[in-house]
């Protein structure tokens, strides 16, 4: 199964991105882990990222593709993939799709996670996260066993600077103008399913679960 995974901030992508991994044991492709591994090995691809990165300027699609592309066709990504991040926009959906299309395994969907923007004001607004294995906690709706430590692991939970309401409000209308024109394409291609993302992170969980039950590619 080939999944991408869209919604505004605050939807609980990552969290639900963690549970499909553990229910069909599927890698989360994170570009933004993928950046930080390229840029910190000084790869190629991470030396021409860190050039627009460090002029403040945003990282052409062509690249953002390239190490896309790259990490989909390790082995642990063969037999499907959950990608949390990508695409951003209208052409990297297109390259991500003909070159999967040149390979035979096409996107099975696009899980679309819909949530009303005063709920995702509330749970960002009241978000922490682990330093160590970025589980994410909210101090109203799923707080920490103990303040400020990770139940998981014991890292130290942190609050993101982007977090507060004004910027929360801005980067969901942000959101909106980018991904329009993305969800529509996956629209017109008969792959995007919406989930509604409210309520508890079991309930949406089950509501995704159903979403794609009829997805489910039998053992070989």
């Amino acid at each position: 199964m080939r999944i991408v995974l869209l919604g505004p901030p605050g939807a609980g992508k990552g969290t639900q991105a963690r549970r499909l991994e553990e229910h069909l044991g599927l890698p989360i492709i994170a570009t933004g882990d993928i950046f930080r591994e390229h840029v910190s090995q000084d790869s190629e691809l991470g030396r021409e990222a860190r050039s627009y990165m460090d002029n403040g300027e945003l990282v052409p699609d062509d690249i953002v593709v390239r190490m896309v592309l790259d990490r989909l066709s390790q082995p642990d990504a063969l037999n499907g993939f959950i990608l949390d991040g990508f695409p951003r926009t209208v052409p990297q959906a297109q390259a991500l799709e003909n070159s999967l299309a040149e390979e035979g395994r096409p996107l099975s969907a696009a899980l679309k996670f819909n949530i009303d923007d005063e709920v995702a004001v509330k749970r960002l607004a009241n978000r922490w996260t682990c330093s160590n294995c970025r589980r994410i906690y909210n101090a109203e709706f799923k707080p920490p066993r103990t303040p400020g430590e990770c139940d998981v692991c014991g890292g130290v939970l942190i609050r993101r600077d982007d977090d507060d309401e004004v910027t929360v409000r801005r980067r969901l209308d942000i959101y909106r103008k980018e991904t329009e024109p993305l969800e529509f394409y996956f629209w017109e291609r008969g792959l995007l399913r919406e989930i509604d993302a409210e309520g508890s992170a079991d309930d949406v969980e089950a509501r995704t679960a159903e979403e794609i039950s009829d997805l489910k590619e039998p053992s070989s």
